[in-house]
């Protein structure tokens, strides 16, 4: 989330008479995230988020808006896209496709206990299960092609370090990743800012606009990284358990998918360092934008090369 379109009060006001939420009370623009344009928009009928889409193409966006509407009547609060006087929840702003959605209670967990990724974990297997009965479809755009596309791309602005370490990681994955796993609707992006807490209570899950059909495993995955490694991108032992127990409760894991933890693990790296970079060195412009530090991931793909991981045993 970020602000890249700037949206005028006038605009806004505008924008809102095809709803029936109320008259604009107030909005300001949401800096936290990198790929949208969002905006808090309170009226006299409620809060809301209102999103412009930078990047995604009109035609992937129904994938992402009506899986929250899926996952919401499954018992995962999400987002709910609001309709328009004409039933649209996709609609137009500033010559961008925008959606405007609920806007949900509670605060993200930037420092979270092992009681909160067990709660995370949890809510993810439930996720999982949830999105067996969603009938859309949608591939990865993140996935190990455009891995290789941005690599191309990347490897002049690394040092000698992180090419080989890029170039070697790229081998193990093409050689591991098309395993034979189980897969479905993945959110693709369950980072900490996109969970929403009341509390040790999830309160909310938002940013579904990298979801898509991928590895179930590679999901979890790409959470703990973020949820449960420290500064030198290491793994928290009693974090990590926590979020894996409470996941495999939900959703058993099957033998393959203890023999491919570590390499899924440093795929989630891998993507979300590639993405970074590729932000780092050519940021689009805006009014409000957030760049966030590849080197995170870089040092957790690091220590998992040197480390790898195996599946905690209270998650089987």
């Amino acid at each position: 989330m970020s602000v890249f379109t700037k949206v005028e009060r006038g605009e806004l006001v505008a924008f809102l008479e095809s709803y029936t939420v109320g008259d604009l009370q107030h909005f300001q623009g949401i800096r936290a995230g990198i790929e949208n344009t969002n905006y808090f928009v309170n009226t006299s009928g409620g809060r809301w988020v209102l999103t412009l889409f930078e990047t995604l193409h009109v035609s992937e966006l129904p994938f992402c808006l009506y899986l929250m509407d899926h996952l919401d009547a499954h018992g995962i609060p999400s987002p709910a896209p609001v309709a328009d006087r004409d039933g649209r929840i996709l609609t137009a702003l500033k010559g961008k496709p925008a959606a405007l959605v609920q806007r949900l209670p509670g605060r993200s967990a930037m420092a979270p206990n092992a009681n909160q990724c067990a709660a995370m974990g949890e809510m993810l297997g439930r996720l999982h299960l949830a999105g067996q009965s969603y009938g859309r479809q949608r591939a990865n755009s993140r996935g190990p092609q455009w891995w290789q596309r941005m690599a191309e791309v990347l490897l002049p602005y690394l040092d000698d370090a992180g090419r080989r370490l890029l170039t070697e990681e790229l081998a193990h994955q093409a050689a591991l990743r098309s395993l034979d796993l189980p897969r479905g609707v993945i959110h693709g992006d369950l980072f900490r800012d996109n969970v929403l807490f009341q509390g040790e209570r999830i309160s909310g899950v938002i940013d579904f606009y990298y979801a898509c059909n991928d590895v179930l495993l590679f999901d979890l995955a790409i959470a703990v990284n973020d949820w449960c490694a420290d500064e030198a991108g290491h793994l928290d032992g009693e974090r990590l358990a926590a979020a894996v127990d409470a996941y495999g409760r939900e959703r058993s894991f099957l033998p393959a998918e203890q023999a491919a933890w570590s390499t899924l693990l440093r795929a989630a790296a891998l993507r979300f360092w590639l993405s970074r970079l590729h932000d780092l060195h050519f940021p689009r412009p805006g009014e409000m934008t957030h760049v966030k530090d590849p080197d995170v991931f870089r040092r957790i793909l690091e220590y998992q090369v040197a480390q790898p991981a195996t599946l905690p045993a209270a998650g089987v």
